[in-house]
């Protein structure tokens, strides 16, 4: 069995040092009345009861002209003693929190492998690279805005090393919801609006991508931080699906069963059109003074990779081995906002 997993770190970035050194002291990080020591021992305790061969990690640590997230998940992977040490980027972006993989080498060969012609230079069925533009009616005036990826996918070509086999992997952070900015109700309305155009918009390129490795017959693995699910927030009433649906590929009847995706959590949340089923993230609600518990991070297989496949979240109280964990439990809520998720493969 092959362990996958996505896990969003928040705020992996001010972990380490310009070096890429994992700085465990007494400083704090981002992450409210957590030690960057206490996060970084978080981070090693979850990593490794993971134990995955592969791990796409979300708001990995920043490259730039100073810093280099290779050489710091690598050096993460040296102190946390972990076997996935092997580390896999695409394009850089500019928020500071990149998309990474992290794998075993004995285990998975791992290689950068966009698809897409640049902007304008690919004919008009071919979705462009994920680093370039994206031209799509947002609002029904039959003017086609411009679409980027403030964080483009990680596009990979896989394989496992003791049976050569193939298949592809995206990793994905779209873009939040959140009306930030906001300083009027009128705002909310309309920035969450524009916001989730354009999340909608990210997963229709994306869903795009899917079909293309689909119709060409390559097992395909998309997983990440969607900022989405069924029936999380009024908005979607206004458009009648979520991106989450639009990427598996289930908003269209005429989508034939084995160009969908799969992912149970994400199918059980369909069914309940709300937030009462499994959550994989818990933000703190200042102005509420309370938990916003959300499912937002998926790992979604094609249909010849889902025989025997096992998904689980590692959730500290909703996860039993985890909740009967102490450390583990500990670890979880401290580490970051997000819990990872996982599957298992027969690959």
């Amino acid at each position: 069995m092959i362990r996958i997993a996505t896990y969003n770190v928040e705020w992996f970035d001010n972990l380490f040092d310009r070096m890429g050194r994992p700085q465990a002291d007494d400083k704090w990080s981002a992450r409210h009345n957590v030690t960057r020591e206490m996060q970084l021992e978080s981070l090693g305790i979850v990593f490794n009861a993971l134990d995955a061969d592969a791990i796409m990690v979300i708001e990995a640590p920043d490259t730039n002209r100073k810093r280099d997230t290779r050489r710091a998940l690598e050096q993460f992977a040296d102190w946390a003693g972990l076997r996935a040490m092997a580390v896999e980027i695409g394009y850089i972006n500019e928020t500071q929190q990149e998309i990474a993989l992290m794998y075993d080498p004995l285990v998975l060969r791992a290689r950068h492998d966009p698809v897409g012609a640049p902007a304008d230079l690919g004919d008009d069925f071919e979705p462009p690279a994920f680093n370039s533009i994206y031209r799509l009616d947002l609002d029904t005036d039959r003017d086609r805005e411009e679409v980027r990826f403030s964080k483009p996918p990680l596009e990979l070509a896989m394989e496992v090393r003791e049976t050569g086999f193939a298949f592809r992997m995206i990793g994905v952070h779209v873009k939040s919801k959140a009306p930030h900015g906001a300083r009027s109700r009128d705002d909310v309305i309309r920035i969450s609006i524009e916001n989730r155009r354009k999340q909608l918009a990210q997963c229709i390129w994306l869903r795009e991508r899917v079909e293309g490795h689909l119709r060409a017959g390559e097992p395909l693995i998309v997983l990440g931080d969607f900022n989405d699910g069924p029936g999380l927030d009024e908005y979607e009433k206004l458009f009648g699906r979520s991106g989450v649906e639009i990427v598996m590929g289930r908003e269209d009847p005429d989508v034939s069963p084995e160009m969908r995706l799969s992912d149970p959590h994400a199918t059980e949340a369909l069914t309940r059109r709300g937030n009462q089923g499994r959550t994989s993230a818990r933000f703190y609600i200042d102005e509420e003074k309370r938990y916003l518990s959300a499912l937002l991070d998926y790992v979604m297989v094609s249909q010849d990779l889902k025989q025997g496949a096992r998904w689980r979240i590692w959730h500290p109280f909703d996860d039993p081995v985890c909740f009967n964990t102490p450390e583990l439990k500990e670890a979880l809520l401290k580490a970051s906002d997000h819990f990872p998720v996982t599957v298992d493969l027969d690959l």
